[in-house]
């Protein structure tokens, strides 16, 4: 059983003090029969009271306010994890008995939340695809794989092109992406032949396969499998998702599962740096083993044109 070791450091650097920080955390994974959490430790500057709850989606969300004066604000996670290995789907039931078990459940809890297509211009463009359009001739499962095979071999993973507000339509045009837009276009191809999907967040583990995204933040989708529940599927890494992915929380889209977002008063220009330190599968990493921050991009810091409505909407940021 893959034991792993995981530091997560987010840490914001603002150009002049900022003040009444208000923050939402989604880093407490997930705790089922196949992943348990033995040991996590928050620190967080100003060491702010942390209020727990759950949301409507079962993830474990942390909320805290820091309102004195700062220049800094870092948030730091090192958790334990235990994961289990997961038996994957036999797909022995007539594929017809198998979409129509589809159509009963689509509108009812909780599928009828990861069913709902979004709306993007290229959605026409999509659904001509013969990988959408033959799926009736597949089971749900083997429509399922040929989607994440599709988007592996026809999109390139380059980590300079796009950014967490990337578009849909834009990940189309530019057949490129990272992890976050393959989920996502994943997600909305699931949901185009009504096989309910949902966006998952956490970490792939490094292991001697080499996967893309290891040791890093990632993101993948977990499809309704009939007669089996959910199934992970990582179009990054053209796999299905057994004990070497991390979950931290689950979600429609990568809004509802951000790791760290919030609001704070004071000056728009700011930068974000995020590290990810993560053992191998005997959890052989030194604990102060540092993660070393990446700088993260941010439009916010783009010079507005100065005007007292542009210095209002400066004065409450989000990050």
């Amino acid at each position: 059983m893959p034991r792993f070791n995981i530091r997560h450091v987010t840490r914001y650097s603002y150009e002049q003090p900022v003040r009444d920080s208000a923050n939402q955390v989604i880093l407490f994974p997930l705790n089922d029969e196949y992943q348990e959490v033995t040991k996590q430790d928050l620190v967080i500057t100003g060491d702010p009271h942390v209020e727990m709850y759950k949301d409507y989606y079962g993830n474990t969300i942390g909320s805290f306010t820091y309102a004195e004066p700062h220049k800094q604000l870092a948030i730091d996670s090192k958790i334990e994890v235990l994961v289990k290995e997961k038996t994957m789907p036999a797909d022995t039931e007539p594929k017809d008995k198998q979409w129509l078990h589809l159509q009963q459940v689509k509108f009812t809890y909780p599928y009828i939340d990861f069913i709902k297509q979004e709306t993007f211009y290229a959605i026409d463009e999509i659904k001509k695809l013969p990988v959408i359009a033959e799926t009736s001739a597949y089971t749900p499962l083997a429509a399922s794989l040929q989607l994440t095979d599709y988007i592996f071999n026809n999109f390139s993973y380059d980590k300079a092109v796009t950014d967490v507000e990337t578009t849909i339509d834009e990940v189309w045009k530019l057949k490129a992406g990272v992890c976050q837009d393959f989920a996502h276009l994943l997600l909305v191809m699931l949901r185009m032949i009504d096989i309910p999907a949902r966006y998952v967040s956490g970490y792939v583990c490094p292991n001697k396969t080499g996967l893309r995204g290891e040791g890093a933040t990632h993101a993948w989708v977990e499809a309704y499998i009939p007669f089996y529940g959910w199934l992970g599927l990582d179009p990054t890494n053209n796999c299905m998702v057994n004990d070497l992915h991390v979950r931290l929380a689950t979600g429609r889209s990568f809004s509802d599962v951000s790791p760290v977002k919030g609001t704070y008063k004071g000056t728009s220009h700011h930068t974000l740096e995020v590290g990810v330190t993560i053992s191998y599968e005997d959890g052989s990493v030194s604990e102060e083993q540092p993660a070393v921050l990446v700088p993260q991009p941010n439009k916010a810091n783009a010079t507005p044109s100065s005007n007292s409505y542009r210095r209002h909407l400066e004065m409450m940021q989000q990050q």
